[in-house]
């Protein structure tokens, strides 16, 4: 049990720092473009939206309670917001900064926007991955948990 409870916060000291960065970085984009049209930045608005969420739920959900493992379903909607963030990020992009995995440019520097935009990518894409890792061992819990708690007791065994 210890495991998994050590497991568990590892993954949402993950998902904190991830979704800290790509809020981060984003929120510098999104303020440098403060004065555009904001339909034109709804996906890197999508973007601080879920990673909003993602930091105040990993945050929530930081200190391991027996009831911190019953949360698998919101940890796979996350998991899925994130992916769409990628989603919309990569599509952004469409190859005008290289190929979306070749990481090798990616940089927190205040002049490389391409750099930044793969970091926000690649940080998403990873965030997006440690939540659906956290559904997956909720799921897994619960159902031990649940298989472990039901025992059919005979009428001839009962301690009435």
């Amino acid at each position: 049990m210890i495991l998994t409870d050590i497991f568990s916060m590892i993954l949402r000291l993950a998902e904190l720092a991830f979704g800290a960065i790509v809020a981060g970085m984003n929120g510098q984009y999104l303020h440098d473009v403060q004065d555009t049209d904001s339909w034109d930045q709804g996906r890197f608005i999508y973007t601080e939206v879920v990673a909003g969420i993602a930091i105040f739920l990993s945050i929530v959900w930081l200190f391991p309670f027996a009831g911190s493992f019953v949360h698998w379903p919101v940890d796979l909607v996350i998991s899925i917001c994130w992916f769409v963030a990628f989603g919309l990020l990569v599509n952004l992009l469409n190859g005008t900064c290289g190929y979306v995995f070749d990481w090798n440019n990616v940089s927190f520097r205040h002049g490389d926007q391409c750099g930044k935009w793969k970091a926000v990518i690649a940080f998403s894409f990873l965030s997006a991955i440690c939540w659906l890792v956290s559904a997956i061992v909720g799921i897994f819990w619960v159902r031990d948990h649940e298989a472990r708690n039901y025992r059919r007791r005979t009428w001839y065994r009962s301690r009435v």
